[in-house]
């Protein structure tokens, strides 16, 4: 035995760089004797499970989810879908002999051998058309090798009768003997072979579905997390490098209170970090765990044939609906800002030497201490403005066509809006990001089906010299047009919404500096939406003229 138990997760690339083979142990690196099923779904050897148990219970060697261990063994219980496919595996790598020429064939050839599962016996391809082509060969059933049927599933252990009939009820074959010692209320679920095998072969496949949707969103929320580990790390670096700055000023006032406050930060990094690792160590272990079922379930249908699969099939089903109903840490449990109070506490310390307010002020001072925030604009009496300005966003009064560019690009903020709408708070700027999401993504798609047509209008009069019609050219303009009139009203609607928010800053600082950009880069979006638009616009009306002299030409040339 080899390995006794799994290193820690290293990495998420050597998690996606393993290959698991699912007939192979994840300790031995053997193929399976004797598997067992832990309750986490994970298969191991008997033999590598074999003293691993304290006290009833057995700790995964993968994921170290607790399985409760009945008996005197000490193990778990033997996965018989697992044997049936090792057995099955092992079966296709044995040499087999046609019953009638005596021909061996080898592994290569054995998808070209047959099974007479009346006779018992294999057969060549040769033989299958020279001897069972007879007349008095017409009932036999003759399948492919691999979908042959046992001795065990072909009859009835109790009566030694073929089965003939399948209980819903109880999920097993029945003979006619069964079947006529049943009741009359049990006989009403009783169907035929192969009316059951479709039947399991529907419900498999939506089994099949429900798994792959878990594993959509396990790959999705390993992506929300590497993600947010690499905003933690941005995060942390941003916040050190402001406090370095502001540090550097005041040097021998505040040596010990940088010290405390990196050390916040470091904390903050650290267990912010680990616990979003042990999150991705979670949802890491359970993708191979859904690969590995997935791989099993099409093992199983292309070898096992119906007796085997209404044997094993339902057993299969509920497996699938198990793990789908297992509890999966899927949404991260908190956030990945860091914040370490910085100004607060360098007001705090400074406070003495220079007669500061202790109160924290929502914007920066005027000497621009923190990235992306402009100077307080003084009152009468000393107060100060609290309207927090972010570089490159101009205020609510600018025309939609002088906004600059912004600091965060659209994917930039479309993860910032995924991660914070996976923060689950219901706020109103929160729910203003969904809607938003939803009428931007149905604007930039109906933008790009006009682009494409205009691309492919211009390089058929450009590059294949084909006529268009300019009907065509009248219809995308007047797209463009109202794509026009809807940015500008989205962009309307999105720009009367700056009110609201900017009360809602005021009083929730820590978040206001990400919704902000978030918001901009919205309009940027939309800006940017209405450019190509223009330039849309600008390409086809440069295109009408040709068009229209080529309709001319064409209509002088009918005639002729």
């Amino acid at each position: 035995m080899a390995g006794s138990i799994f290193s820690p997760l290293g990495s998420c690339s050597e998690l996606e760089k393993a290959n698991c083979h699912p007939l192979v142990c994840l300790l031995c690196h053997e193929p399976y004797q004797h598997p067992c099923l832990l309750d986490c779904y994970h298969n191991f050897c008997a033999s590598c499970l074999r003293g691993r148990a304290s006290d009833g219970r057995l700790r995964c060697p993968l994921c170290g989810h607790p399985s409760v261990v009945r008996g005197g063994t000490g193990l778990p219980p033997v996965d018989r879908l697992l044997q049936f496919l090792v057995d099955s595996s092992a079966d296709g790598e044995e040499d087999v002999q046609c019953a009638n020429c005596d021909r061996r064939c080898a592994k290569a050839e054995l998808d070209t051998m047959y099974f007479c599962n009346t006779c018992g016996q294999p057969l060549c391809t040769p033989c299958r058309e020279e001897t069972h082509h007879a007349r008095m060969f017409a009932r036999h059933e003759i399948v492919s090798l691999s979908k042959r049927t046992k001795d065990i599933h072909k009859k009835c252990p109790l009566h030694e009768e073929p089965y003939i009939m399948f209980s819903t009820e109880k999920k097993s074959m029945l003979c006619i003997n069964c079947f006529r010692d049943m009741q009359g209320e049990s006989r009403a679920h009783c169907i035929d072979i192969e009316t059951a095998y479709m039947q399991g072969c529907q419900r498999l496949d939506q089994a099949v579905m429900a798994v792959k949707e878990l594993q959509s969103s396990t790959r999705e929320a390993i992506v929300l997390l590497k993600a947010m580990i690499e905003e933690v790390r941005n995060s942390a670096s941003e916040e050190e490098a402001a406090i370095n700055s502001l540090f550097g000023r005041m040097q021998e006032q505040l040596s010990e209170r940088k010290k405390t406050l990196l050390k916040a930060v470091q904390s903050q990094h650290e267990e912010k970090e680990k616990a979003f690792k042990e999150q991705l160590a979670h949802l890491a272990s359970l993708l191979p765990t859904l690969q590995v079922h997935l791989v099993t379930c099409s093992a199983f249908l292309s070898s096992a044939n119906k007796a085997e699969f209404l044997d094993l099939g339902y057993q299969l089903m509920e497996r699938l609906q198990r793990i789908v109903k297992l509890p999966h840490r899927l949404r991260p449990a908190q956030t990945s800002k860091i914040n370490s109070e910085y100004r607060a506490e360098f007001a705090r310390c400074l406070e003495p030497l220079l007669m500061l307010s202790p109160r924290r002020s929502v914007v920066g001072s005027a000497s621009g201490i923190g990235p992306g925030i402009a100077g307080t604009n003084m009152l009468p009496g000393g107060q100060c403005s609290k309207t927090l300005m972010v570089p490159g966003c101009p205020p609510s009064s600018d025309k939609m066509s002088s906004s600059p560019m912004v600091r965060k690009p659209t994917m930039h903020r479309y993860i910032s809006t995924k991660v914070l709408l996976a923060e689950g708070r219901e706020t109103p700027f929160a729910e203003h990001c969904r809607n938003y999401e939803n009428t931007y993504r149905m604007l930039q798609m109906e933008i790009q089906g006009l682009k494409d047509q205009v691309q492919e209008l211009h390089r058929d009069l450009t590059k294949h010299h084909s006529l268009i019609k300019s009907e065509i050219m009248s219809e995308i303009l007047q797209k463009s047009l109202q794509m026009d009139v809807q940015i500008a009203a989205h962009y309307s609607a999105v720009e009367m919404m700056r009110s609201v928010f900017e009360e809602d800053w005021e009083e929730t600082y820590q978040r206001v500096a990400n919704e902000q950009e978030i918001y901009e880069a919205q309009l940027h979006d939309l800006l940017q939406l209405r450019q190509e638009n223009s330039c849309l616009s600008t390409i086809t009306k440069q295109i009408v003229p040709y068009v229209r002299s080529i309709a001319k030409v064409k209509e002088r040339l009918e005639p002729r």
